[in-house]
């Protein structure tokens, strides 16, 4: 029951901030209320114990999963660089943070005694965000010259390949312990609190989050984002522009890693466990479904996106699965066992996006494509080039 109300109430929250984006009124008036809404009313919606941090869980995974689908927008949706191995520079920022707050860190590092304290945390938010975007770089540059469908299998490439790495650095020196992963990471803690629950990494998430639609969104109306743009619609005409393409993309690259990686120190802190399971292609591909569905190019559209996904896998169909299973236990409905719930999950969810894209093929929310009246135009190029007109007759006639 309480997992039903906790559906609920995300769904009702999904329909406000979708009611708010089409409400008639200023931009900072509807960010204003959107942060009430997720500052007070989202936390404070569920009565307190197990239930509430599996219900604040679930609300910092949507956080988590926004910023990760806004740094993928840039590369995907402004620069217009497919990107299948996007989940690496999220375990770059989980296994740096992961690596200093155990005792693996002590294997190679001769000075310095670990695992690091959580006040560690705050500072591995900025080197995570700083490696990943390195790794961004280095990702793009042998890629630069690559395009369509061979950019997607590097990309794809890039991300098996730090998979792979972070489950072999176990010998000849022990870094990432494997297969078997970091245990007992260092929880974070701020004024000598520890933050161990749900509920307190919703707020560490939500301040990201803002920081992160704030760069987005400077970034995005700034000659960067048009730089970005220009790249999407036609390299060759944005290099006759004057824009470098070489910077142009690197710094796609760079930014939009470095959002991820930040994204992987908070996931390593509040799991206080990192292994390579967690960082499969299977996520790339989720991550880019957010951008894809939401709108590619549109941080709204994203933001809902990343959201819509979020909810349906971890909350929607996982209880709808747990009540089909009720039913069948109870002998109400007989399932066979090859079409249970459990397993046709994912079933169900791609059923849900054919049906996005075959009615939305643009998106939930698709980026806002400029307008332009011909006629309107038309009289305006007549009112600038008549006076032109009348000076060269006066000319003539001289």
């Amino acid at each position: 029951m309480l997992a039903q109300k906790s559906v609920v109430a995300f769904l009702l929250l999904l329909f406000s901030l979708l009611l708010l984006y089409f409400m008639s009124l200023s931009t900072k008036l509807k960010w204003l209320i959107a942060g009430v809404i997720l500052i007070v009313l989202l936390p404070f919606s569920a009565s307190q114990g197990p239930a509430y941090e599996s219900y604040m869980e679930v609300s910092t995974l949507v956080g988590i999963y926004i910023a990760m689908a806004l740094g993928l927008n840039i590369v995907v949706g402004l620069a217009g660089l497919l990107d299948l191995g996007f989940v690496a520079f999220f375990a770059v920022g989980a296994y740096t943070y992961g690596i200093f707050a155990t005792n693996q860190a002590a294997n190679f590092m001769p000075f310095g005694t670990y695992p690091l304290s959580g006040e560690s945390f705050w500072f591995f938010i900025i080197a995570g965000c700083l490696l990943a975007a390195l790794f961004g770089i280095l990702l793009g540059i042998p890629v630069l010259r690559v395009k369509g469908d061979y950019l997607a299998i590097v990309t794809l490439g890039f991300g098996e390949i730090i998979r792979i790495v972070f489950n072999n650095l176990d010998k000849p020196i022990n870094i990432t312990n494997g297969a078997m992963g970091l245990s007992s990471v260092t929880p974070p803690s701020i004024f000598g609190i520890n933050l161990v629950y749900p509920s307190q990494f919703y707020y560490v998430v939500l301040v990201i989050l803002a920081a992160v639609i704030f760069i987005v969104r400077r970034f995005e109306y700034s000659k960067v984002g048009r730089s970005w743009k220009a790249v999407r619609e036609n390299e060759i005409a944005a290099q006759a522009m004057g824009i470098h393409l070489v910077r142009t993309k690197l710094l796609a690259f760079a930014i939009g890693a470095s959002f991820s990686g930040m994204m992987g120190v908070v996931f390593a802190a509040k799991q206080t466990f990192v292994d390579p399971t967690s960082f499969t292609l299977l996520e790339s591909i989720t991550i880019l479904v957010m951008v894809i569905l939401g709108g590619m190019g549109s941080v709204p559209g994203v933001i809902l996106g990343a959201a819509v996904v979020t909810i349906l896998n971890l909350q929607v169909l996982t209880e709808l699965t747990d009540w089909f299973n009720q039913l069948s236990l109870n002998g109400v409905i007989s399932i066979p066992d090859a079409l249970s719930p459990a397993k046709m999950q994912r079933f169900i969810f791609g059923g849900l996006l054919i049906l996005f894209a075959l009615y939305r093929s643009q998106g939930l929310l698709p980026a806002k494509q400029p307008t332009f009246d011909l006629k309107e135009l038309k009289e305006e190029a007549e009112e600038e080039i008549q006076p032109v007109i009348s000076t060269t007759e006066k000319n003539v006639n001289l």
